[in-house]
């Protein structure tokens, strides 16, 4: 799509929900491996490399293009730096992390380059990595606590505490209409005993899963350059104009500027030791194009090493020979982890039956968008707010999903409808007492390509079937609006991707009944308005799961009746994150194959960071 960053969380992703986690959970032990590849990095000296960086002159090389080609690497200065793009699309001007557009790598949950977190998230396996924090204990939905790294600076060398911690999330109550905000609704309180941070979980909403996800979300910023912040702007964070930008992580912002954003590698980084070595990369660079199509084409040519943006038909690259690849080899190349919604506003007649939005559900043709909206980059949509595969693949039961849910069926749509007590009129389409399905109108940003594509499938399916229904596509700030305000009648839009709180937060996304509000006002989450008198305690019950079967059981309750009700429904699986490499210059990216890391920019997605092998160098 031609929209440019990741649609793995929505507008109310900082209203985090919670899929719990075990009772008490930890890291793995991780004392070897860094000891071992640290002492491999202590034979490539300062050139950085580390955890299996540095260079490779040949031989089989990991992590290269789909079709096991590799370039002969670039010359000059350019060999020792990687070019990424696919995060910035106008010349940046604030690099103030709690603004409202912030630019890249100071925006939030990007990839940790300058800022970092106190854990890291694996889309694939779902586990809590070590960030700034080496470990942390979940004490059932009591207390999470977590344990600082040792010997952690900042860029210029000055120490980071746990002052810097508890500072960054005490700026939700500083500035309340910063996101962060939303932690306080989460926690009741943070404190700091030496270089241990105890988090007191809230305890009438026992959310200990949102806690998790926004430690492994939120960047920890400089008390010292923050404190001096909200002094210049009377405590509103969001106003504040900054050029410059002082992290603990393994690059600084060298050079911005109109045409691109440059990060120096921190020759001090503190994680060296942690991650076995500095990266073997000089410099990051990320060129700032106008369009998709032309990062497209600089990435096909190599000039570009990683990417994070739509690609059509990416195949096309390895196959006409270039050096490019994906996580996996095969359709659909990523792994899922977010799922765009065809929301229904519920308050609508006609659209406020549930038969009449099973009918819908069974008349998509998903396979249809999944070829040629998204370029065969999405798996067969299954009747499930679980995204399968991946992390939440265990809180999904397929046969269910498929017994009792919905396929592309479009005999079985209008029957649905007929049932209903649904007849068609001269017109071609469906009323009963007087209401007619439609005219309605399916809404999605301009310009968003393939989403525009997938909704001009399922207004051709809906015509199909009787129901009246045709395109519209406004910009994305009058989208937005009408979507929260609940002035539509049907939207291609987001709801949470994959976290630590999903599926959990996902359910709740689409179907929470706690603080409904009426049309016309903002709502961050249920923008259909549907009600139902079940759901808010099936959402206290999986919140308040002991352990992963508990949880289990209770996110099956939540399905059935998001079957039954059908509120909204999927209409294709996307990526978290594109993660598109060409190893022209770069090898040993992360693959299913070479599983060292996920597929991902931020969370646990800076761990290839370390690993890439410069070739022939």
């Amino acid at each position: 799509m031609t929209h440019r960053g990741t649609l793995g969380s929505s507008p109310s992703s900082s209203r985090l929900l919670p899929q719990l986690p075990s009772t008490r959970r930890g890291f793995l032990a991780v004392t070897g491996a860094v000891g071992g590849a640290a002492a491999l990095a202590a034979c490539g000296g300062a050139t950085g490399g580390g955890a299996g960086g540095g260079s490779d002159d040949g031989g089989d090389l990991q992590g290269v293009g789909n079709n096991g080609k590799a370039g002969s690497g670039r010359k000059g200065d350019a060999a020792d730096q990687l070019y990424i793009a696919g995060f910035q699309w106008s010349p940046p001007t604030n690099f103030n992390t709690f603004a409202g557009a912030p630019a890249w790598p100071a925006s939030g949950n990007v990839a940790q380059y300058v800022y970092e977190t106190l854990l890291r998230f694996d889309i694939v396996t779902g586990e809590l990595l070590p960030g700034l924090a080496k470990e942390y204990k979940a004490e059932g939905t009591d207390s999470v606590s977590l344990t600082l790294q040792d010997g952690i600076t900042w860029s210029d060398g000055t120490e980071f505490t746990a002052d810097d911690v508890l500072y960054t999330f005490e700026l939700g109550k500083i500035d309340p209409s910063l996101g962060i905000a939303s932690f306080w609704i989460e926690a009741d309180e943070m404190t700091a005993d030496g270089n241990t941070i105890n988090v007191a979980i809230n305890k009438d909403r026992k959310n200990v899963g949102s806690v998790l996800t926004q430690l492994a979300q939120q960047f920890i910023v400089p008390k010292a350059v923050f404190e001096k912040a909200a002094e210049e702007t009377g405590n509103k964070l969001a106003t504040w104009e900054t050029t410059e930008l002082l992290g603990t992580g393994p690059f600084t912002l060298e050079v911005a500027d109109q045409t691109q954003i440059i990060l120096a590698r921190n020759e001090s980084y503190w994680g060296k030791d942690f991650y076995g070595g500095l990266p073997p990369m000089t410099k990051i660079i990320h060129p700032i194009f106008k369009s998709n199509e032309d990062g497209n084409l600089k990435f096909q040519n190599g000039e570009l090493d990683v990417i994070q943006q739509f690609v059509p038909q990416l195949w096309k690259m390895w196959e006409g020979g270039k050096p490019v690849g994906t996580y996996l080899q095969d359709k659909p190349y990523f792994t899922p982890g977010s799922m765009p919604m065809l929301l229904i506003n519920t308050t609508k007649p006609g659209l406020d039956d549930p038969a009449v939005r099973k009918a819908l559900a069974h008349a998509v043709d998903y396979g249809s968008i999944a070829e040629t909206a998204m370029s065969g980059y999405s798996a067969e949509v299954q009747a499930s707010l679980v995204i399968p595969g991946g992390a939440e693949d265990a809180f999904l039961d397929a046969e269910k999903a498929k017994a009792d849910g919905w396929s592309f069926d479009a005999a079985k749509a209008e029957q649905l409808l007929q049932d209903a007590g649904y007849a068609k009129g001269s017109d071609g389409f469906y009323a009963k007492d007087g209401v007619k399905l439609g005219p309605w109108k399916l809404i999605t940003p301009q310009g968003w390509t393939d989403w525009n594509a997938a909704l001009e499938i399922v207004a051709k399916n809906l015509q199909a079937i009787g129901v009246d229904a045709a395109t519209n596509f406004p910009q994305q700030a009058q989208v937005t609006t009408s979507i929260q305000n609940g002035d539509f009648d049907l939207a291609c839009w987001y709801v949470a991707g994959t976290n630590p709180s999903t599926p959990w937060q996902r359910f709740s996304d689409v179907m929470s009944n706690v603080d409904m509000v009426e049309l016309g006002q903002t709502a961050y989450r249920n923008y259909g308005r549907w009600e139902n008198g079940e759901v808010n305690d099936l959402l206290q019950a999986a919140a308040a799961a002991a352990d992963d079967a508990a949880k289990k059981e209770a996110i099956g309750a939540l399905d059935d009746l998001y079957r039954k009700e059908v509120p909204a429904f999927p209409l294709m699986y996307r990526p978290d994150e594109f993660f598109e490499f060409n190893a022209t210059n770069w090898s040993n990216f992360p693959t299913e194959e070479n599983d060292y890391a996920p597929p991902m920019f931020r969370g646990a997605g800076n761990g290839w960071i370390f690993k890439l092998k410069k070739i022939g160098g």
